[in-house]
């Protein structure tokens, strides 16, 4: 039969005349063929070859078939932008659920989920019901939305049609949940997957770090079949390595390194990035550079920027940088997150010359364009050596509108300068973005308290509580024997009380006795010098560090993790206790690592 559908536009540039019109070839032989050679195509990604074929359709009369449409339809969703498949989906004479869905995938990989979602209501329209791989695709769309509400919608929608045991769809359940940070509804789904395998037991663990529960991705992952399908793979041990990453559980990440050494995962970059990123997270940076250099061959650009990351986090920034250019010369291409620890590496060690270079060079050199976050660690870069008027223009004539993080960090290095009224002009901008973030109303009575405007102090106070907004309490934690002993700040209930105490007085002593003397403008309340020695002495960090003197080896590495930023009374203690009870202390709070050694830090007070 004749089509009478006219040639789409967008083939108009090729011709219609070629040898293909003499091949006359019997139908089903004609399909395989054409279906073969789009499936080339689609793995190739040739979108010449695609339209040519696309061509040969027509004129073979096969444009009414809808196995053909179908796999047009999955060559443009790879090839070409998402106007090509939707012309093919809309000029189908049929469609099945397998059209749907290969629409639906091509939505999602054109960044455009909504889209994916939306087209269950004309498929509903069109009496074509889900399977198994539409569900999945939806729930995935849902995941790259986070939005939990349409996803549990769908997974309700999943329990009424009998899908839900599917592992596929189970997965893309996992999945979805864990990137909303519903660990929960993550557990429920994976309870409901009778045909668990590899990929299923993956997702809940990579949902609970996700979720942030680290110690139920271990357990999960201790409870794993070590045989058969449901055994452990590449994937599996990258993703435990990331919660120990996240949990900063030195112990467990070693003895997962042991593990996936005997199964020789070692040699997969995705492992051995994590495995980067573990141990410089944990305080142990050398034990990143030996594995980055253990690998084999050239080592990916996700391993490149592991260990800058990683050493520029550590203090390391003329290191980091020097590894970057030599993944220059090795010819590796920098992604975006390479230019963020770039950028972190010089603003950390105050090369504000070099900083400005990379972050010159990287659209005009490498095609990578500066977003958000690149222009935040630039304000950082010049707000933390003082050029604050700089870091405001900067702020002024970004390409693209300034955030909640740029703005910020205009207000606190503005405020540690003495520039108040940068910083006053900072904090009243980060109040119109109404982001009700605790570290922004923080940070303004801080300031408002350190030039005594007490009365502002309470007016800040007094609207945090107004709106109910509460400041994030300190929480440090030390790892010991394999087991996490976590202090808040101010705490009077943790084990060892009394031993520990009496620790920090004779430390206290003995750092009097070397000139020590408490910073107290860094308390930012109206109340007494004793009372104020009291805050800075019950600081979460203090309190790690006693126990830990109290419960590890003599001369053993100490090694303390913070939710906070350390401050600088903290800091200065710190060194000179390091060098008293003769041990390293290392100390990891939310922007860095400080390395307390023979009375100094790595950061060099630069932080």
């Amino acid at each position: 039969m004749k089509i009478q559908t006219p040639i789409p536009t967008f083939l108009i540039p090729f011709s219609t005349s070629n040898s293909f019109s003499s091949q006359l070839i019997a139908p089903s032989t004609a399909l395989q063929q054409i279906a073969f050679e789009l499936k080339v195509c689609s793995s190739n990604n040739d979108l010449q070859k695609g339209l040519y074929l696309h061509t040969k359709i027509f004129k073979t009369g096969l444009l009414s078939d809808i196995f053909t449409n179908n796999f047009l339809l999955n060559m443009y969703s790879k090839c070409a932008t998402i106007l090509n498949a939707q012309q093919v989906f809309d000029e189908m004479p049929q469609r099945n659920v397998v059209s749907y869905t290969s629409l639906m995938d091509s939505y999602i990989k054109h960044n455009q989920p909504k889209s994916a979602v939306q087209l269950l209501g004309p498929m509903g329209l069109e009496g074509v019901g889900p399977n198994d791989f539409t569900l999945a695709t939806c729930i995935s769309a849902c995941a790259r939305l986070v939005d939990p509400t349409l996803g549990s919608g769908l997974h309700a929608k999943a329990h009424l049609l009998g899908h839900v045991a599917n592992s596929t769809v189970a997965t893309c359940l996992i999945d979805m949940y864990g990137k909303c940070g519903q660990a929960h509804e993550a557990q429920q789904a994976f309870g409901e997957a009778q045909a668990r395998n590899v990929v299923t037991w993956t997702a809940m663990i990579a949902a609970y770090v996700h979720a942030g529960h680290w110690m139920d991705a271990m357990c999960l992952f201790s409870n794993m079949p070590y045989e058969g399908p449901m055994a452990p793979n590449q994937f599996t041990f990258a993703t435990i390595v990331g919660a120990c990453a996240s949990g900063a559980r030195l112990a467990a990440g070693k003895m997962t390194h042991a593990a996936l050494l005997r199964r020789s995962f070692h040699r997969n970059e995705v492992v051995s990035s994590s495995l980067i990123d573990m141990y410089a997270k944990c305080g142990c940076i050398a034990s990143s550079i030996r594995v980055f250099r253990a690998i084999n061959g050239d080592p990916s650009v996700i391993s490149w920027t592991s260990i800058i990351v990683g050493l520029a986090q550590h203090g390391c920034g003329l290191v980091s940088l020097k590894l970057f250019d030599e993944m220059l010369e090795r010819e590796a291409k920098p992604n975006d997150v390479t230019f963020l620890g770039v950028l972190y590496a010089c603003s950390h060690s105050g090369l504000v010359d070099e900083g400005l270079k990379h972050f010159e060079s990287m659209e005009a050199l490498h095609g990578v364009v500066p977003d958000a976050k690149h222009y935040t660690c630039m304000v950082d870069l010049l707000g933390r050596a003082g050029r604050l008027d700089q870091a405001y223009e900067l702020i002024k004539n970004m390409t693209i509108e300034p955030d909640y993080l740029s703005w910020s960090s205009l207000l606190s290095h503005s405020r540690i300068h003495g520039r108040f009224d940068l910083a006053i002009m900072a904090g009243e901008k980060l109040i119109e973005l109404n982001e009700q973030v605790a570290s922004t109303y923080v940070m303004l009575s801080n300031m408002y308290g350190k030039i005594g405007r007490w009365d502002d102090v309470s007016r800040i106070r007094r609207e945090m509580k107004r709106l109910g907004i509460k400041k994030e309490p300190g929480c440090s934690w030390v790892e010991i024997k394999d087991k996490v002993y976590m202090f808040f700040a101010g705490d009077e209930m943790f084990e060892q009380r009394e031993e520990i105490e009496r620790v920090l007085r004779e430390l206290e002593k003995k750092m009097r006795d070397r000139g020590y003397v408490t910073d107290q403008s860094l308390v930012y309340y109206d109340i007494e010098d004793e009372a104020k020695e009291m805050v800075l002495g019950s600081h979460s960090e203090r309190l790690a560090l006693g126990f830990a003197l109290v419960s590890s080896t003599a001369g053993s590495t100490i090694r303390i993790m913070k939710n906070l930023r350390m401050c600088g009374d903290c800091h200065e203690a710190f060194k000179i206790m390091g060098n008293i009870v003769r041990r390293e202390i290392i100390v990891r709070d939310v922007n860095r690592f400080h390395h307390f050694r023979a009375g100094v830090c790595s950061c060099g007070d630069y932080w």
